[in-house]
C-alpha cells in the first residue's frame, strides 16, 4: 500500500534529521580521531618514550566531558603535578587571604636600657621571611630603647610537629634546595623564597693560584664554609663542587675555576632551619646595637609571655606564585602541615595529608585511585591517574579562589621567571606562548604537564600528560610541547566526548 503525500513528506523529512544527525556524529569522531591520531603520531615519532608508560587525559573546560584518553585511569607518578592537589586544598581549607604569623615575645622585664630575661621568636610557618624581617623585629625592640638583654634567645617552632622530612625523601637529596628540611620556624635567603636554604657564592680569587671567592648569603654562624678552591688560568677546566655532608653544618665547596669566569651561585639546604632563623635575628639584634648576654636554644613560649611584635607574611594568593610558578617543594610541605594544624591537628603531614584527601574527594576526586605521600610530589610513592588531574581542574574552575589558582600557573613562553615560572622557555614562538597555563613535574624517570589551553577556535581545554619510567631524559618535555600546541591549533570543536 503506497504511502500518502503528507506520510511521504514526513518520512522525507525524517530521513532528513537523521542525516543531519548522522552527519554531525561523523564529523564529530572525525575532529576525535584528528586529535587521537595527531597524539599517536607524536608519541609513534618519540623512540625515548619506549618502554615507558604514558598517561593522557584530555577534557572540556566547559562541560568536563572527555575528548581523549590515554591509559587516563593507570596510576603513575606525577613529580609536582601533586602540587596541583596541595594548592587547592590549601586554599579550601586556608582561604586565599591566610597569612603565616611570626611573633616576638619577652618573659621578663625591662628596667632603663637592660631587658632582663629571655626573648622567645615563635614561628607559625612563614616560608617567605627575610633577612630584613627579621631586622624589623629587631627594630621593635630598639623602639623600646633596649640596648641589653640579659637571657636567652629561643627559638619556638612547636607549631609545627618536629619531624623535618617526609617519609620517602632520600638522604641523598636532603643537601638539596628542593629537600630542605621543614620547620615551623625558617628563613629564606631571596625572594624566590627557597626556605631553609642559603646561597653559595663563587667567583675567581685575584689571580691563578689564589683561593676562590666564596660568599653566603645571608651570613649567619649557623653554617660553616670550608673552601678548598683554586683559581686557574683562563684556558683552565672549571669544575667547582659545593656540598654539605649529611646530617652536618659544614658546607665544602671544592674545585676550580678559570680566572676570568664570572660569579656564579648554588642554594644549599641547611641543617636546622630553626636555629638558622635564630642565628639571622641574634645578627639583627647586633645590627641594632642591641647586646646580647646568653644562650641561643630551643624552647616553648611561655603561656604569660608578652607579645611585642609580629610579622605577617604575604596572603596565600600571593605565595602561590612563587610556590606554583617555581615550583617550590619546601612551600608545599609547610601549607600539607599549616593544613594539619588549621583542621585542629598537630601540624603534621599525617594530619595535613589527610585534610588535604578530604578535599579532593570533596571535589569529586577518586582517592581510592591516588596514593598521596607528601605535598610537593619528590615522593616516587604518589601515584595518580591522569583522569584524576584533568577532574581537579574542571572542579575547580567553579571555585571562588580559582583566578588565584589559574594566575599561580607558570605560563608557557613568557620569559619573566614569576609569569612563566617553569614553562618559561617552553613552546617559545608557537601559539601556545602566552596561552597556556600549566603545571610541570620532574623527578628522576618522570615528567608531568597537565593545565589549560585555549585552541584556535577559542575553546578552552584541560589536559594533563604524564610519563613515566622513561629512561633518556632529553626531549621528553618536547613530546608534552607538541601535544598541547597541537591542541592549541585545533580549529574545531573538540568538546565532544567519547
Amino acid at each position: 500500500m503506497g504511502l500518502t503525500y503528507k506520510r511521504k513528506v514526513s518520512f522525507i523529512f525524517f530521513l532528513f534529521l537523521i542525516g543531519i544527525f548522522h552527519g554531525e556524529s561523523m564529523q564529530a569522531a572525525k575532529e576525535e580521531g584528528t586529535v587521537g591520531q595527531e597524539i599517536q603520531r607524536i608519541l609513534d615519532d618519540s623512540p625515548a618514550l619506549s618502554g615507558s608508560l604514558t598517561g593522557i587525559s584530555i577534557r572540556s573546560a566547559e562541560t568536563g566531558e572527555l575528548i581523549y584518553e590515554r591509559g587516563s585511569q593507570t596510576r603513575l607518578r606525577p613529580a609536582s603535578n601533586l602540587k596541583l592537589l596541595t594548592a587547592a586544598a590549601a586554599l579550601e581549607t586556608l582561604g586565599e587571604d591566610h597569612v603565616f604569623l611570626t611573633e616576638l615575645f619577652v618573659k621578663g622585664v625591662q628596667v632603663g636600657h637592660v631587658l632582663q630575661g629571655d626573648l622567645y621568636l615563635k614561628g607559625k610557618g612563614d616560608p617567605t621571611l627575610l633577612e630584613g624581617n627579621f631586622d624589623e623585629l629587631a627594630a621593635s625592640l630598639k623602639q623600646k630603647k633596649v640596648k641589653l638583654i640579659y637571657g636567652d634567645l629561643v627559638g619556638d617552632d612547636s607549631w609545627y610537629d618536629d619531624v623535618r622530612y617526609s617519609k620517602d625523601l632520600v638522604w641523598s637529596d636532603e643537601q638539596e634546595y628542593y629537600g630542605a628540611a621543614v620547620s615551623a620556624l625558617t628563613a629564606s635567603p631571596d625572594e624566590d623564597y627557597d626556605t631553609g636554604t642559603i646561597i653559595v657564592k663563587i667567583r675567581p680569587g685575584d689571580k691563578a693560584g689564589s683561593q676562590a671567592v666564596v660568599k653566603m648569603i645571608p651570613e649567619t654562624d649557623h653554617v660553616r664554609i670550608i673552601n678548598k678552591t683554586k683559581t686557574v688560568a683562563a684556558d683552565g677546566h672549571k669544575k667547582i663542587e659545593i656540598g654539605r655532608s649529611h646530617g652536618k653544618q659544614t658546607v665544602t665547596v671544592t674545585g676550580t675555576i678559570p680566572e676570568n669566569a664570572g660569579e656564579f651561585k648554588e642554594w644549599i639546604s641547611v641543617k636546622d632551619p630553626t636555629d638558622y632563623a635564630l642565628s639571622l635575628f641574634e645578627k639583627s639584634l647586633r645590627k641594632q646595637g642591641i647586646k646580647f648576654v646568653g644562650v641561643r636554644k630551643k624552647g616553648e613560649t611561655p603561656i604569660d609571655a608578652n607579645l611585642i611584635a609580629t610579622h605577617r607574611s604575604m596572603p596565600l594568593s600571593q605565595l602561590l606564585i612563587p610556590f606554583m610558578k617555581l615550583s617550590n617543594n619546601s612551600h608545599a610541605e609547610i601549607l600539607i602541615k599549616e593544613m594539619g594544624k588549621e583542621a585542629g591537628g598537630k601540624g603534621s603531614w599525617k594530619d595535613g595529608l589527610k585534610v588535604a584527601g578530604n578535599e579532593m574527594k570533596s571535589l569529586g576526586l577518586d582517592m581510592q585511585t591516588i596514593e598521596m605521600r607528601d605535598g610537593s610530589g619528590i615522593s616516587q610513592v604518589n601515584m595518580i591517574p591522569a583522569n584524576e588531574i584533568t577532574k581537579l581542574l574542571y572542579a575547580v574552575q567553579e571555585k571562588t579562589w580559582f583566578p588565584a589558582y589559574l594566575n599561580a600557573l607558570p605560563v608557557a613562553g613568557i620569559e619573566n621567571r614569576m609569569v612563566g615560572g617553569t614553562l618559561r622557555k617552553r613552546m617559545k614562538g608557537t601559539i601556545a606562548a602566552g596561552n597556556v597555563r600549566a603545571k610541570t613535574g620532574t623527578i628522576t624517570g618522570t615528567s608531568s604537564l597537565a593545565g589549560y589551553v585555549t585552541t584556535k577556535r577559542g575553546e578552552k581545554v584541560i589536559f594533563s600528560i604524564i610519563l613515566n619510567n622513561f629512561v633518556e631524559e632529553k626531549g621528553i618535555t618536547t613530546i608534552q610541547d607538541k601535544i598541547v600546541v597541537m591542541l592549541a591549533e585545533q580549529d574545531r570543536v573538540l568538546a565532544t566526548a567519547r
